[in-house]
This record gives C-alpha cells, sequence and structure tokens, in this order.
C-alpha cells in the first residue's frame, strides 16, 4: 500500500466517525418521530434500525476513497456501496415488517419449503444473490467464485447471529475487522473496513447503553463489510479456514443458544458485558 493511500484510509475513517457523531441525533430522531421503537430489557422505548447510521455515514468517506483512486480500486469500492446499500435495506425491510415466528436459517428455509416468504427468507434470498453477483465480479474461476459467495453470506448472517444483546455485534465486528486487518494488511481493500468501523464506534456507547438498536438494517451492513473485505484481502487458506469456522459456527448456533454458551464461559460473558451500563 503507497504512503499516500494510508494516509487517506485513516483520513477517510475519521470523516465516517466525525459524520457519525454529527448526525446520530438527528437519525435517532427521525426513526423515534416515525414511531419506530421498541422496547429494550428494561422496557424503556428505543429507536430500532439505528443502523441505518452506518451507510449514511460511510457514504461521504466512500467518496473520498473514490475521488483519488482509480481501476480496480474504485470497482471494489462501488461493489462495497452497492452491497452494503441493498444489505442496510433489506435489513431495514425486515425490521420494519418482519415477524419473529419463523428464526434461524432452517426456520426461514422451512417456511419457504412451505410456500410462505418471510421477511427473513427475504433477505435470504437477496442476499444470497448478491453475494453470488459480487463473487463472480471479483473471482477468477468458478471454486474461488463459490468459496467467496460462501465467505460474503455467511458473515453477513453471522454477525447478524450475534445482535441479541446491546453491544454484541458491535464488538464481534470489531473483532473480526481486527483479525482481517492483521491477515490481510496491506491491502488497500482495508479502506472499506477502516470506514466502516469508524461509523461504529461513534454509534457504539449508544447500543451498549440500550439507547438504541442497532437492528436487521445495522447487523446486516457490519456483516456484508466483513464479507466483501474477507472475499477481497484474504489469502487463500486463510479465506478456507475462515469459511471453516462460518459454516461451524452457523452450525453450533442452529443447535444451541448462543447467549447460554456466552455465559457460561467467564472470558466470552466478561467481554459480552464488557461497556454495558
Amino acid at each position: 500500500m503507497f504512503p499516500s493511500l494510508s494516509w487517506l484510509m485513516l483520513l477517510a475513517t475519521l470523516l465516517a466517525f466525525g459524520v457519525a457523531k454529527f448526525i446520530l441525533q438527528s437519525v435517532l430522531q427521525l426513526i423515534i418521530e416515525a414511531g419506530f421503537v421498541r422496547p429494550n430489557f428494561r422496557g424503556d422505548q428505543i429507536p430500532v434500525g439505528a443502523g441505518l447510521l452506518f451507510f449514511l455515514s460511510v457514504l461521504p468517506a466512500a467518496v473520498l476513497l473514490l475521488a483519488w483512486q482509480t481501476g480496480d480500486y474504485q470497482r471494489a469500492g462501488v461493489i462495497f456501496l452497492f452491497v452494503m446499500g441493498a444489505m442496510t435495506l433489506l435489513g431495514l425491510v425486515d425490521d420494519i415488517f418482519g415477524s419473529r415466528a419463523a428464526s434461524g436459517l432452517k426456520g426461514h428455509i422451512k417456511r419457504m419449503l412451505q410456500g410462505e416468504l418471510t421477511t427473513g427468507g427475504l433477505k435470504l434470498l437477496a442476499g444470497g444473490f448478491i453475494s453470488l453477483a459480487v463473487a463472480i465480479i471479483i473471482s477468477s474461476d468458478w471454486l474461488q467464485a463459490l468459496v467467496n459467495t460462501l465467505v460474503i453470506a455467511l458473515s453477513i448472517n453471522a454477525i447478524n447471529l450475534l445482535d441479541l444483546r446491546p453491544g454484541r455485534a458491535g464488538k464481534g465486528f470489531l473483532f473480526a475487522g481486527l483479525l482481517l486487518f492483521i491477515a490481510g494488511w496491506p491491502s488497500e481493500h482495508l479502506a472499506w473496513l477502516a470506514i466502516t468501523m469508524g461509523a461504529l464506534l461513534a454509534y457504539l456507547p449508544y447500543d451498549l447503553k440500550a439507547k438504541a438498536m442497532m437492528g436487521d438494517t445495522g447487523s446486516n451492513a457490519l456483516g456484508a463489510t466483513v464479507g466483501i473485505t474477507a472475499a477481497l484481502v484474504l489469502p487463500h487458506p486463510i479465506k478456507l479456514g475462515y469459511l471453516v469456522f462460518l459454516i461451524a459456527f452457523h452450525i453450533l448456533t442452529e443447535k444451541y443458544s448462543l447467549s447460554k454458551i456466552i455465559e457460561k464461559n467467564k472470558m466470552l460473558n466478561y467481554l459480552d458485558q464488557l461497556g454495558r451500563s
């Protein structure tokens, strides 16, 4: 990575953080005025779908990055914005119209096989095709396309599975982001992950204090960012290892309660509680 791009990445990340800080209260107020609120674990009515903030905050930072780069870098940036925007929209649809009658991949697939399309099933289908479309563009052969499709799609759902307690999805995203920086540095495509982390850090205190819920609107956007970044920057052997982890994680969460697993592990429970009120 050229030094100029490193500084540009930092500047864009700070811009995303600043924009998120600046518009956060306005976005939350818009959601509240629309009546889109739900009770948190204390029974307080708080805004849902606050993850809309991520896409809005990332936009100007992404434009800054795109304006200074060319070629494959610009193409990846446009792909990132498209997928993040699409998954934000699909998550918002699920947050607004979704029913909790069906849950998990198995539950939504079962409903679809019975001829009933849930908002979760719609998100599953659309997210799968979006992941496939991106994988076809960025892959050199069909096997790589298959791996990238699964990595993107399962990453989206993995962050969504974490969003059951205040701050958990955000912490999971930051942890995944740290590992991606370690494994993928110095790829210029880490910039898209960096600006999303900047936007999240501005919002995370509200989530930790249960003053707002990012909802599927936010968790899907974060998961898409992790998936696209992993597909673009990870060496093939590490990417295969990550895919195996994602598959194992989904099998585990289909059979057992993730919250109970975390509660029974002292280290995981400590990290899960860290920063909450």
